[in-house]
This record gives structure tokens, C-alpha cells and sequence, in this order.
């Protein structure tokens, strides 16, 4: 069996380039694959990678498209080639290679876990780094920027007056829900 492993982060992923071109990178090589879609962060557990590893049996392959596919840390990496491997399973990890199980196959392949690792860690950091520096703006505001200027929900609320929740979100595109809240903001002030 051939088990071909994309996974995304986020949902809104799924129908996204991302999985598209990990499917189609392990379609090109292993056409007989049986692919597996999940969308997990790979911080948290991943319930389908987990079965994987679980029914993979002697022969069978594991197939992603990179190392971060497959895991997040130096430790976590090790175990999962160590199970595989001890079971007979392959691992073939589309941007380096079939992964061996000799002496030198073992060092590459700890020496590329502890790179990402590395990576990851300094990603991390950086965006720490950063979000430190904005956060010391006055303007500063954390999350995502809000869909609708106060111009637009004004507009939408004042049209409110003659017309029903339905028929404003028709015309605007604000949601009942976003209305209800930015009315229920400005009647507290």
C-alpha cells in the first residue's frame, strides 16, 4: 500500500492551491497512491497521519512532499522513521529522497529534522519579533482588520430605519449578526 499524506492548516486551504500541488506532486510519482487529506495544525494532533502510521505495514510506503508534512520537531520526526521503520515500512519524503535505514541514512535524515526544527523555531521568533515592534504603534490593533469601515456599517445601520435586517444585508453584504453588534456598540455609547 502506498499512503500519499497533504495536509494543510486551515480548511479555507482545502479547496486551495497548497493541496492541489501536494496531491498532485505524489500523483506524479506514486499514480497508485491512496491519498490522505487532512487539516490539522501540525502543532496539534492529527487523528489520519496517526492511522497512517498505525496500519502501514512491511513494504508499504509513507509518502509526503516535504518534511514539514510529515513533522514538526527533531524528536517527533525520530520516532515516527524509528516506528516506520522497524515495521518495514518506507518513507519517501518527495523533496529528499527515499529515507534509508543505515547509519548514514539516519544521520541525513537527523541532521534535515534538526534544520527544520531550527527553521520553525526562527520563524517563530521573527514573528514574535515583529508583532513586538507593531504592537508599540499607537494604532496599534491586534487581529484581523475589520471587513467594514465605519462609514460603510453608518450607512448600513442608518438604512436600518426603513428596511429590515434582511433587506440591508442584501443591499450591503454586512451580516444581521455584524449589524446587530455594531448597533448594540453604538447604542452603548
Amino acid at each position: 500500500m502506498k499512503y500519499g499524506y497533504t495536509r494543510v492548516s486551515t480548511k479555507g486551504q482545502l479547496d486551495g492551491n497548497s493541496i492541489e500541488e501536494q496531491t498532485n506532486a505524489i500523483k506524479n510519482l506514486y499514480a497508485d497512491a491512496e491519498i490522505v487529506i487532512e487539516s490539522y495544525s501540525g502543532a496539534k494532533e492529527r487523528p489520519l497521519f496517526n492511522k497512517i502510521i498505525e496500519q502501514a505495514q512491511k513494504d508499504d510506503y509513507v509518502i509526503v512532499t516535504k518534511l514539514d508534512r510529515f513533522c514538526r520537531s527533531t524528536k517527533e520526526g525520530l520516532e515516527y522513521i524509528d516506528n516506520l521503520m522497524n515495521k518495514g515500512v518506507k518513507i519517501h519524503i518527495l523533496n529528499m529522497g527515499l529515507i534509508e535505514n543505515t547509519p548514514m541514512g539516519r544521520l541525513i535524515v537527523t541532521n534535515l529534522l534538526a534544520f527544520a526544527e531550527f527553521e520553525r523555531a526562527m520563524i517563530i521568533e521573527r514573528t514574535q519579533g515583529g508583532k513586538a515592534i507593531a504592537k508599540q504603534s499607537a494604532d496599534f490593533k491586534e487581529g484581523r482588520p475589520p471587513k467594514y469601515n465605519s462609514k460603510k456599517i453608518n450607512h448600513a445601520i442608518g438604512l436600518l430605519e426603513t428596511h429590515s435586517y434582511k433587506q440591508v444585508e442584501e443591499l450591503t453584504g454586512i451580516s444581521k449578526s455584524t449589524l446587530i453588534r455594531a448597533k448594540r456598540k453604538q447604542s452603548a455609547v
